[in-house]
């Protein structure tokens, strides 16, 4: 086993110039023919924003820390580079099978340029994020300084399911059809729009659960309530996003001999 990792890791620097080409790539061509271009990246979750600040302060209210448009924007931000990264990994492959069967290089490079080409858009987007924290006057703390470690843990978490639903969906085609529902479930399992306390029963442990949750409160509480993240919560998340990404790897490698003819 700790030969394999050895190999990936020597293998990933050695072709890191060629994980730069392909996320370069493939951010030219997400945009090539858009008028808006990166605005994307801020459009989209401003609307939905925008929709769900009316459901969740007009329709059915419900009480948030902060105001809730900063509350849901930071949620949807989040959300939106996991759910972008694996919708854009979940093909990687069936859409590079001439590269996939007749030229060798490591293949996880698909499903990593995938993430840091929607990593990137995140960046854009949370520039809104900034300019809603201005505009209600959301201060910060010095509990900012451990966002960067939060996004360590989500990228690696991202990049885990990334490597896994781009080999299923190699191996079977109906994968994606599949994904695109249980995506659309896991939200609203998540504390993405509403925070867990409001919530009771069985539909508590499971968002108590999930990943992502913890995850995407460790944003929030690092950026828009000063604080740092709650440290059982976030530490076990941690290492279990840290060996979720490892044993995800080693399966993707080990699986990698068998692509070309599954293509």
């Amino acid at each position: 086993m700790f030969g394999d990792i050895r190999e990936m890791i020597v293998e990933q620097f050695k072709y890191r110039e060629l994980l730069l080409q392909m996320t370069r790539r493939d951010l030219l061509l997400r945009y090539k023919q858009t008028v808006m271009g990166f605005a994307w990246a801020i459009f989209m979750p401003l609307v939905n924003t925008a929709v769900f600040t009316v459901i969740f302060t007009r329709v059915a209210p419900i009480r948030t820390p902060v105001p809730y448009p900063a509350f849901a924007y930071c949620g949807l931000l989040v959300w939106n580079f996991f759910a972008s990264s694996l919708r854009f990994s979940v093909s990687s492959l069936t859409s590079n099978t001439n590269l996939v069967t007749k030229i060798y290089f490591p293949r996880e490079i698909f499903p990593f340029s995938a993430v840091i080409v929607c990593m990137s858009d995140s960046a854009v987007g949370a520039l809104v994020l900034v300019g809603l924290m201005i505009y209600y006057h959301i201060g910060v703390g010095p509990a900012l300084l451990f966002v960067p470690v939060v996004l360590i843990v989500h990228t690696l978490f991202t990049a885990a399911m990334a490597l896994l639903i781009a080999m299923a969906n190699l191996f079977y085609r109906d994968v994606k059809y599949v994904f695109e529902i249980l995506l659309t479930v896991w939200m609203f399992l998540t504390s993405v729009l509403y925070p867990v306390q409001l919530v009771e029963g069985k539909l508590k442990i499971l968002m108590t659960l999930n990943p992502m949750t913890a995850i995407i409160d460790a944003y929030r509480d690092t950026i828009l309530f000063g604080r740092l993240p709650d440290p059982f919560a976030f530490a076990s998340i941690a290492v279990g996003s840290f060996c979720f990404v490892v044993a995800s790897w080693l399966i993707f490698h080990r699986a990698e001999f068998r692509f070309a003819e599954n293509v």
